[in-house]
């Protein structure tokens, strides 16, 4: 193990991932900076000034261009990364949907920050929940650690030959963003290993084989389309897993598609994303302490949703509290409804409890978290709660 890793480092989360991207040395980066993720491609851009990576960088005007640019590049058989947050996301929308229906493995960071309006820079997941249906796999980081992991695995996992999608990698914006941890690198022949060389499938620029992408699409070809990517979804679950237990081997740091902490005696579980599952892991220890039979779970996958794994988490549960840092107005948060999906396919539901929290950066310490689950074995908890919200 000692070969394969290299000296713990003290890093932020954008660096931890520009560290990451070096490593795996893209063919391609297009960027347009915003806040929490500057950083990433000033500290990208530096490793191209100095010629320490061979990328092709771009400088564009606006996030709608650098996901296009990206989306090309990758169809014409280029490994290509890009980085983003909020309104960033947003700008880039109407490209979503394409990069994925084109079957391009583009690699995409986002440091989560509220979408205005009004305007905030601060952390909740407002832009990659508003992303969430548009065909990109979707991984969750706790920590710097596993932002620096999670950029690795994200190519691993969205380049496979059986899953062709691109991939969003979110680290919560300045809570990790910006935060100096301490992290363990890899060495970077043995990242460049892992990743392995690019393998395009059907690009544009392989004259013997002359393909076309992204054509117009009527009915008879257009649902068929989007059920290949379903598939895809489906066979990206298993990739994801054999990914982790292969990065295991060469880390010694082990992920699944759904994290547990004190979940499998415990009655009342939550499932949280992000760094707050790190704050929700203090307050079961605390609660524990106090004689609480409580735990909680991170999907670390969020796309494709792995309800089978959340299902079996949640069975014989009596109580599930849904932590949402978003929220779909007029309905619940939008991770709840999917929860309550994934329960369904037990024989028994456990009670479901919506929790809202942390919007705009709102802060929520341990003593909250302890106290939603206060709030529902207290029964004093509604079917959706907004946390430490002032009217």
């Amino acid at each position: 193990m000692s070969s394969k890793v290299g000296k713990d480092i003290a890093i932020n989360g954008d660096g931890a991932v520009a560290l990451a991207w070096k490593q795996m040395n893209p063919d391609v980066c297009a960027a347009y900076p915003i806040t929490p993720q500057t950083i990433i491609v000033e500290d990208f851009a530096k490793y191209v000034a100095n010629g320490e990576v061979s990328t092709e960088f771009v400088d564009v005007e606006s996030e709608h261009s650098a996901l296009t640019l990206c989306t090309t590049s990758c169809a014409a058989g280029a490994r290509t990364f890009t980085a983003t947050a909020s309104q960033g996301l947003a700008y880039m929308w109407e490209m979503l949907p394409i990069t994925a229906s084109m079957r391009t493995p583009v690699m995409m960071a986002v440091a989560n920050r509220t979408v205005s309006g009004p305007i905030n820079i601060n952390n909740d997941h407002g832009d990659v929940m508003s992303a969430r249906d548009t065909g990109w796999i979707s991984l969750f980081s706790e920590n710097v650690q596993e932002a620096y992991d999670m950029s690795i695995l994200g190519p691993k996992i969205a380049e496979n030959p059986d899953v062709q999608l691109p991939v969003l990698v979110n680290l919560d914006g300045f809570i990790l963003t910006h935060a100096i941890e301490r992290m363990t690198p890899l060495e970077s022949s043995v990242v460049k290993e892992f990743v392995g060389p690019f393998k395009p499938v059907h690009p544009l620029l392989d004259v013997d084989h002359p393909t076309t992408h992204n054509l117009m699409d009527g009915p008879l070809f257009y649902f068929p389309h989007k059920y290949q990517m379903v598939i895809a979804m489906e066979k990206a679950l298993g990739v994801a897993q054999d990914a982790f237990d292969e990065f295991a081997e060469i880390s010694g740091r082990r992920y699944h598609l759904v994290e547990e902490y004190m979940c499998d005696d415990a009655d009342t579980i939550a499932v949280v994303l992000g760094s707050s599952f790190g704050t929700m892991k203090e307050a079961v220890d605390r609660l524990r302490a106090e004689g609480m039979k409580v735990g909680v779970c991170m999907p670390r996958v969020y796309r494709p949703w792995p309800a089978e794994q959340l299902a079996k988490i949640m069975k014989g549960k009596k109580n599930v509290l849904v932590m949402d840092r978003h929220l779909s107005i007029g309905s619940y948060g939008p991770m709840f409804p999917e929860v309550c999906a994934a329960a369904t396919l037990n024989d028994k539901m456990p009670r479901m409890f919506n929790f809202v929290y942390g919007l705009g950066g709102a802060d929520t310490q341990v003593s909250d978290f302890m106290g939603v689950y206060k709030q529902v074995l207290e029964g004093k908890a509604d079917k959706v709660n907004f946390v430490g919200v002032h009217e």
